[in-house]
């Protein structure tokens, strides 16, 4: 049973509602199909069907897309009492975001005549977009209200959009499975905002903030998931052809030496030698992250495995020693520790990527240099230049995630979102019906007991 403060009966769905109609108007208004989508448009000239980017774009939006909502979703249902709200407000907010973050990015690089032209890639992008949002959702995970998380994913899609216009148009950076984009800015961005909220009361619902055996398995479902689709998520919008391959496969192995790393260095880092899931769970998958920025230039295989092997061995450590002094010494308080998977291997992916960036030649890549770096090939700049760029989107990246994340902080703590109490953080009670369990009012557990009778003379039963 809910309170007043948290009773989402006219709240959310008049949220949901204005929030949908007004994506409806938006898209009715702006949003038109694009050339290789549109009837009209792709049929005044001749072509071969399977020459439609939809064919070779495709299957990469379906990996993305399965990460998303599978991956993204499960990984966070480590939580004893939360797996109604990890898969489902991940459900919800990702549908959201997807939406707005089609306009979002249509309004800076999609417009074409005042419409924003929408195809496979855009939803790739989007997908891209959602996927930060759901980084920094893991920050605040139990201890938000369904409509904070709407709110904060409307504002950071915003922001989001803006730092990869900068990024990507303005400053001609490089990041193509997105380590700056989208962990960076979502890790940053995440981490300031669960500051701002922070709850000096949060002892109460420690009991609850921690994870059952089952729980932890099925958190390794989205583990599994994000790990053998990683390579998908970085590659799927570099240019057709050896871009494309080099990137799955630096993404591949970086993947697979980060595994190794991460087990090795977590019996190292306990005491009696056991294996953490914990880290399993999470920190295997930070050679995706780290290899993101990178992926798609001359990295050769042994460089993806030694940056995957470094992020294993730092991540591992984040979740060991820095996740606690976070939590006591800056009171960031990071449910699912996503500077540890996020956070620092998107910085380190972001210095791979400079330094790579900067060593870029004619020599190594051929004509290939003009599907990654475009300017260098046309030498309108020069290969430290770029590097240089890639190092300056990085400052901007944590700028930008950084002063957002303080401004949206400061208004989700208006006590109009109906936020969970201190003492029901980290339960679906709160916000869900649980069969056979409620919430009383102090925040208590009460496990509501059926009748045998009752039970015997039920429909079912007969």
């Amino acid at each position: 049973m809910t309170d007043t403060s948290t009773n989402m009966r006219t709240k959310l769905p008049i949220t949901c509602f204005i929030l949908e109609i007004i994506l409806i108007i938006l898209f009715g208004t702006l949003v038109q199909y694009d050339y290789e989508t549109d009837a009209r448009a792709w049929h005044n000239k001749t072509h071969f069907d399977f020459e439609n980017d939809f064919y070779y774009r495709y299957p990469s939006f379906q990996d993305v897309h399965v990460m998303i909502f599978i991956g993204f979703g499960f990984l966070m249902t480590f939580l004893q009492r939360y797996g109604f709200s990890s898969v489902g407000f991940n459900f919800l907010i990702a549908a959201f975001s997807l939406q707005w973050a089609t306009l979002m990015q249509g309004f800076f690089h999609g417009m074409h005549g005042g419409k924003i032209h929408v195809g496979v890639e855009s939803m790739i992008n989007a997908d891209f977009c959602t996927g930060s949002v759901l980084i920094s959702f893991g920050a605040v995970l139990g201890k938000t209200s369904p409509i904070q998380l709407l709110v904060m994913a409307m504002f950071e899609v915003t922001l989001f959009a803006i730092n990869e216009f900068i990024l990507l148009s303005l400053l001609g950076a490089r990041d193509a499975g997105g380590s700056m984009t989208i962990h960076t800015f979502g890790a940053y961005f995440g981490l300031m905002v669960t500051r701002i909220l922070y709850r000096p009361n949060l002892d109460k619902s420690k009991h609850r903030n921690c994870s059952v055996y089952h729980s932890d398995l099925f958190a390794m479902i989205g583990t599994l998931y994000l790990w053998m689709f990683w390579p998908s998520f970085n590659s799927a919008i570099t240019a057709h052809g050896d871009d494309q391959h080099r990137t799955a496969l630096n993404t591949y192995y970086s993947l697979a030496a980060c595994t190794m790393s991460t087990y090795a260095m977590s019996a190292l880092t306990a005491h009696d030698g056991k294996l953490d899931m914990v880290h399993i769970q999470n920190a295997a998958l930070a050679g995706g992250v780290a290899a993101g920025t990178a992926g798609e230039m001359m990295l050769t295989p042994y460089g993806s495995m030694i940056v995957g092997f470094l992020a294993g061995i730092i991540s591992v450590l984040g979740f060991k020693y820095l996740t606690p002094f976070l939590e006591e010494k800056l009171k960031i308080q990071d449910t699912c520790g996503i500077h540890n998977l996020h956070g620092m291997p998107g910085v380190l992916g972001a210095i791979v990527g400079a330094v790579t960036a900067s060593l870029a030649t004619v020599e190594v890549y051929g004509g290939g240099l003009r599907d990654v770096f475009p300017d260098v090939a046309s030498n309108k700049i020069d290969a430290s230049y770029q590097g240089s760029m890639q190092a300056v989107s990085l400052a901007v990246t944590l700028g930008v995630a950084l002063l957002g994340g303080l401004i949206v902080g400061l208004i989700l703590k208006l006590p109009v979102f109906g936020t969970p109490p201190d003492a029901a953080c980290f339960e679906d009670s709160v916000y869900w019906e649980v069969p056979g369990e409620d919430l009383n009012h102090d925040g208590q557990l009460t496990v509501v007991r059926i009748d045998e009778t009752e039970k015997l003379n039920s429909p079912m039963a007969q």
